[in-house]
């Protein structure tokens, strides 16, 4: 895209109008190797004919990889695009989450394992986000009788948003860490601290529930009925975690 757009400019420093440039391109595209030596679309034939050939050394595998989802109702297009991913021949396994939703080439909220191989861009850029799931000791009608006290338990121990930050610094273990190990650890430690725990912007959220009957694998650690539980979304120290 970079070379395309060096390329339309040039060709419009020198005149050409916006259907020629375009004209231009789509012959490109289709005979990449008649404007190599072309003085302004030459780097972007170049490069049109690169993506061209590397095309045909690839492989369709006969069966995709093997995939799971969790939950359902989920955006079409995440669902689509790990179901790509799992053709691609280094998939090896895949799995959707159900929070799950369009991500830049991977959904967000999915996972790919690959053979032999690592894809920088489908790390994508929620680093660190997470969900959460807490049971708390409340009975199922604190979430209509105590409702008023649920909302201020968010309001004040939850904050969305670019840029939000906590309302007075937070304690925690991490914060006792060395961060003078790297120049960018000590450079971004004040803004862990005050963004430690909070949600961001974007999808996340905050909600209350109910959660029936669950059996976990410890019998000592079972937990039968019904209970109000609290699920979030967050990306804990944000400016840290996308920075450092």
């Amino acid at each position: 895209m970079k070379v395309a757009g060096v390329a339309c400019a040039a060709a419009a420093a020198a005149g050409l109008d916006k259907a020629a440039i375009r004209e231009t391109i789509a012959a490109l595209v289709a005979d990449p190797k008649a404007y190599a030596v072309d003085p302004h679309f030459g780097a972007l034939a170049d490069a049109i004919a690169g993506v061209k050939a590397a095309q045909q050394l690839y492989v369709p595998r006969a069966e995709a990889a093997p995939w799971r989802q969790w939950g359902t109702d989920l955006e079409p297009s995440a669902v689509d695009q790990l179901r790509n991913a799992c053709n691609l021949p280094v998939a090896v396994a895949g799995a959707l989450m159900p929070d799950a939703h369009q991500g830049y080439g991977l959904p967000i909220g999915g996972v790919l394992a690959t053979d032999n191989a690592v894809i920088p861009f489908a790390v994508g850029v929620d680093i660190a986000c997470r969900m959460k799931l807490t049971v708390l000791d409340l009975p199922i009608s604190a979430l209509t009788g105590q409702r008023g006290r649920l909302v201020n338990a968010l309001e004040k121990e939850t904050f969305f948003g670019v840029g939000a930050g906590n309302r007075g610094r937070r304690q925690h273990a991490v914060m006792d860490e060395d961060w003078t190990v790297t120049a960018v650890t000590t450079s971004l430690k004040d803004r862990a601290a005050d963004q430690l725990g909070t949600s961001g912007s974007g999808n996340h959220f905050a909600e209350f529930g109910t959660l029936t009957r669950m059996a976990l694998p410890s019998a000592s650690l079972s937990i039968y009925g019904n209970y109000v539980c609290v699920i979030w979304a967050r990306s804990t120290s944000r400016g840290f975690c996308m920075r450092g």
